[in-house]
């Protein structure tokens, strides 16, 4: 009769195993950062129950208006993303009585997508930005970034910026 050999099982130690998983838990926790969305840095008005009514002259306003097909419209007529920094521009340094009294009137449809809102914003905050640089070069002979937050408050006290929201219109929907 022929003896057969016994195969030897390799053991692994469980206890190490666990201290492992709990070094790779601590180096995951350690190493990844968490991103937060930080949406737009936007300061919105107190709440009032009191509607308060202003009326503003049509030459300081600059009426934006973004339909239910992201279609985007300056004072009435259909216009090109592109043009909006430029028209901007336009209404705070040449046709407002004066860069402080100009407001951007915002409006758009419930249908409107977010990524059309948030880039028809970016680009009437492009040419805000770009006035401020402008005018941190004349003053400071720096960039709008560059500058301290006393300098840059300064900037914005002569070009403030002023977006007003109109609230969403429903007519879109109802079409």
């Amino acid at each position: 009769m022929k003896k057969t050999k016994k195969k030897m099982v390799p053991v692994v130690s469980a206890g190490s195993l666990a201290d492992v998983a709990f070094l790779l838990l601590i180096f995951f926790l350690v190493t990844t950062t968490i991103q937060t969305d930080t949406g737009l840095n936007v300061l919105l008005p107190a709440w009032t129950e009191d509607i308060v009514k202003q009326n503003y002259e049509n030459r300081n306003v600059l009426s934006v208006h973004i339909n239910f097909k992201n279609e985007l419209m300056i004072e009435g007529e259909r216009a090109q993303l592109s043009s909006l920094q430029s028209r901007t521009e336009q209404l705070i340094l040449k046709e407002a009585e004066s860069p402080k009294k100009a407001i951007v009137s915002l409006q758009n449809d419930h249908g409107t997508s977010y990524e059309t809102y948030v880039a028809v914003y970016n680009e009437i905050k492009a040419g805000y930005n770009h006035i401020w640089d402008n005018e941190s070069l004349r003053r400071f002979g720096q960039h709008y970034d560059d500058l301290d937050k006393k300098s840059q408050a300064a900037v914005r006290k002569n070009y403030p910026l002023v977006i007003s929201e109109v609230e969403s219109s429903t007519i879109a929907i109802n079409q």
